[in-house]
Formats: structure tokens, sequence, C-alpha cells
């Protein structure tokens, strides 16, 4: 009968294999001290035949702290419940300790959420070019201000308003001209139906799909894993 890997322990130290793991649970079973005792010890030899570090460095089977480090292993690997004669010390059990990462949330603080984090980035932005260009790129700023605006807010907009928190975002940098008129409310919304209406009949169904796939792919990974 097959012994699948679902029915049987966790590895704790991957490196020594389940052989390895699975002699140290049979020693666990051992009720004579002594013969628990020559067993674990023949296990360590067997672990350092094994052992990566060895591989790495052949003189290091001369080194107590070698010898130290498998003990410990042994040990680790028995959930530190063997109880045998051991050159060196039991080591003392570890509690895990799970430690989450906090967050690093964006502590910017957004000024008007009509305009969202990006705006105000891009105004800042436009704010340290030269004065010619804040002036060229000030007006489009401004009219899509109100674009922002009105997808919140269709009854009511105030192209003063506007003009005046495009000039505070850019800390007075953009400032328009008092002559200066924004795009009618009937032209942003008819340009704007217009852009929706232009857009392909099957663009959703593809994002749709895409996402959809995303999705399928995200779930094969973590059922992979």
């Amino acid at each position: 009968m097959f012994e699948y890997n679902v029915n049987r322990n966790h590895l704790i130290i991957r490196e020594y294999g389940r052989n390895i793991q699975k002699m140290i649970e049979d020693t666990l079973k051992e009720p004579d001290y002594e013969k628990r005792s020559e067993k674990a010890k023949a296990i360590v030899r067997m672990m350092a035949l094994i052992n990566p570090d060895d591989k790495e460095n052949k003189n290091q089977k001369e080194s107590l702290d070698y010898w130290h480090k498998l003990w410990d292993h042994l040990f680790i690997m028995s959930d530190y419940k063997l109880d045998v004669d051991s050159p060196f010390p039991k080591p003392e059990a570890k509690k895990e300790e799970l430690s989450f990462e906090k967050p690093d949330y964006n502590k910017h603080q957004i000024h008007y959420r009509t305009y969202g984090r990006n705006m105000e980035n891009i105004i800042k932005t436009v704010s340290s070019y030269p004065e010619d260009q804040r002036d060229r790129m000030g007006k489009t700023l401004a009219n899509h201000l109100k674009k922002l605006y009105l997808t919140y807010n269709r009854e009511t907009v105030d192209d003063k308003l506007i003009v005046e928190q495009l000039n505070e975002l850019s800390h007075g940098k953009i400032a328009l001209p008092e002559d200066f008129e924004l795009d009618s409310t009937r032209d942003i919304l008819k340009n704007t139906s217009t852009a929706n209406q232009n857009k392909p009949l099957n663009a959703k169904k593809k994002s749709k799909k895409k996402k959809k796939k995303k999705d399928s792919q995200k779930e094969n990974q973590a059922n992979n894993k």
C-alpha cells in the first residue's frame, strides 16, 4: 500500500529528507534508554553523510560545532521530545512568534478626493516646469479637473472654484488668467458620452475574459504550491 505525503508528518528540516525524520520518529517509540541513545547516534552519523554543509567543507567533520549542530537538528526534528545520551546539551525549544509586517500605506493626505492622488501628483509635477509650460498645461489641467468633478456632481459646478483649487494644489505656481474660461459643462459631458459610445462593443467582454484568465492563473498557482 502506498503512503502519500499528505498522510505523513510535516518535514521539519527538509534537507535531511523524510527517511531520517521517520527514523527519528521510530526512535522516539523505543522504550529502552540505551537502545534509544544508540539509535540516535547512528542517525546523527547518517545525517553527517547527507548534510549539505559537508559537501562545502570536508574538514568540517573535525569541528565540534559541526557535530553540535547535527545533534541540535536531531532534537529539533524530534520536536524536542527525544531523551537520549547526547555529547551536547539539549537545545531549548524555541517558540515561533508570528510576525506580521505592517503594510506601508501611503501617508500622503489627499486634499480633494474628487480628483484623486494621481491627479494631485501630476499637478505637483507640472508646478516644477518653467512658467510658459505651466501656463500652457494649466489650462488643460483645469478642464480635466472640471471633468473629474462632473463625474461626482453633474448638477452644480463652480468654474471659479476649480481654478482656485488648481492654484491651491500647485501652491500658487499655476495661476490662470482672470479672463480664462473653462470648457462648458455641456461640451465636457457630450465629449465624455461620445468617447464611451465609440468604445468597441467587445471591449468589456475582452476585459472580463482577461480578468477571468488572470484569476484562473492565480488559482492554478495557489493549487500548485
